[in-house]
């Protein structure tokens, strides 16, 4: 039967009008924009930062590192941050530190100095790992409030700025433009669009009440009267908040969706650091055809984000991530077996449409009970962080052996573990994100 979608908001009930939510929308979707402006920025100027500091490519290996340790530390914590300061300031906060690690390292280029440029990327990775989860939880909050699901498109907004990002750096990098101007030009853009873009987020939902003990049984007591200020948080406001961080650590389906979540991390990490290089050297090509075929993964993936919404509200979360870890599975094994370029190409656009959705649906089940979605969105982000935490070194340690092309069979392990636990993701009743089945005929 088809599923009951919620009636229009509209000032009278207190909910936010739908011109409100569509507002929000926006602004979620320029906030993951800017995220992965941020990062590609960076990410764009790499051969010049390498050659500035004099890195080998263990050394240079060992200096992004400093970025995933940040983040795997940060990630933990976000959950209480998030319930304490709302995702509105959370975003803001943690983008400004974030920047601040991105002029700390733009300091280090000018100053050649690599201890520098590792505090700068650890502080970095700290401010773009809670940023990240604050801005999901927003997302999701919108999505619950639209009725539809929604954030694919969010994440293609992210994919979409890494794609800017990118060009602006590839456009800087042939203009001889320094990287410290550069990164700095970057982070102003971020800040500016983040601080304008916050001001139309939707209000976080309400806490979960907490059960309260009267006259032998449990009584749900509402938060506004429980805490007599939610600006100013009792001494049992902040014992509940860290009761549902821990919490959240125990619940089986939360730390399933991080293990679907893991392995679609890692299935996109894979390809961002290796598909180029592999497809240079395993088919003895030019760096030219090697950034093609990264090219092939990222339009496949962002255009799976931008189509992901219709599928997921037709077909429901199960049978679409089912399909799309196929998909993955299959491009992955065509890129590492085929003999012929034109395959391998073919697989890694099956790879990149395999790996759009699972960590943006990850979050949506996640956030299901919009009560403890921001416990619950830190423990998933932090498992899906930990990918870029492990992924790279132990790829790269295979690769030594075995090449490039091979070593990345290893992808197929986390998307076979993805398959397993993928029930997980199926909605709780009543939440966003079910198939909506044809009426039967009468």
């Amino acid at each position: 039967m088809n599923q009951p979608r919620p009636e229009p908001r509209s000032a009278a009930d207190g909910a936010p009008t739908a011109a409100r939510i569509s507002r929000a929308s926006w602004a979620v979707f320029l906030v993951f924009t800017l995220n992965g402006f941020a990062f590609a920025s960076w990410a764009s100027r790499l051969p010049t930062v390498r050659d500035k500091l004099d890195l080998e490519p263990n050394q240079m290996g060992l200096l992004l590192l400093f970025s995933a340790i940040g983040s795997i530390c940060a990630l933990p914590l976000a959950g209480l941050v998030v319930d304490r300061l709302g995702s509105r300031r959370a975003v803001e906060a943690f983008a400004g530190v974030a920047s601040v690690g991105l002029l700390v390292v733009a300091l280090s280029v000018a100053q050649e100095s690599v201890n520098l440029a590792r505090v700068g990327l650890f502080v970095a990775g700290v401010g773009i790992g809670v940023w990240d989860a604050s801005m999901n939880l927003q997302g999701a909050h919108v999505e619950q409030q639209l009725g539809k699901a929604i954030m694919p498109r969010f994440h293609a907004g992210f994919s979409f700025g890494t794609v800017a990002g990118a060009g602006f750096g590839a456009l800087f990098a042939a203009l001889d433009v320094p990287v410290p101007l550069h990164l700095t030009i970057a982070v102003a853009v971020a800040v500016v669009g983040v601080l304008l873009a916050v001001r139309l987020f939707l209000p976080d939902p309400a806490h979960e009440p907490e059960p309260v003990h009267v006259g032998g049984t449990d009584t749900n007591v509402d938060p506004a009267d429980s805490f007599p200020s939610l600006a100013e948080p009792t001494e049992a406001d902040e014992r509940a908040r860290r009761r549902r961080a821990v919490q959240a650590w125990t619940e089986p389906r939360t730390l399933m969706i991080g293990l679907v979540v893991l392995g679609a991390a890692l299935t996109e990490g894979a390809a961002n650091d290796w598909v180029s290089l592999a497809t240079v050297d395993g088919f003895d090509t030019s760096d030219s055809i090697g950034a093609v075929a990264l090219g092939v993964f990222l339009v496949a993936m962002t255009a799976m984000r931008l189509l992901g919404t219709g599928l997921l509200d037709r077909f429901g979360r199960l049978a679409v991530l089912r399909a799309l870890a196929a998909s993955a599975l299959l491009g992955v094994l065509a890129f590492a077996l085929l003999p012929h370029l034109v395959g391998a190409l073919v697989g890694v656009a099956l790879w990149g449409m395999g790996a759009a959705l699972g960590f943006p649906v990850g979050i949506s089940a996640a956030s299901d009970d919009p009560r403890r979605a921001a416990a619950r969105v830190s423990v998933v982000t932090t498992i899906g962080y930990s990918a870029f935490f492990v992924g790279p070194p132990l790829i790269g340690f295979i690769a030594h052996h075995v090449g490039y092309r091979h070593a990345l069979l290893f992808v197929g392990i986390p998307i076979a573990l993805g398959l397993v636990v993928m029930n997980a993701v199926r909605p709780l009743p009543g939440a966003v994100g079910q198939a909506t089945e044809p009426t039967p005929a009468p």
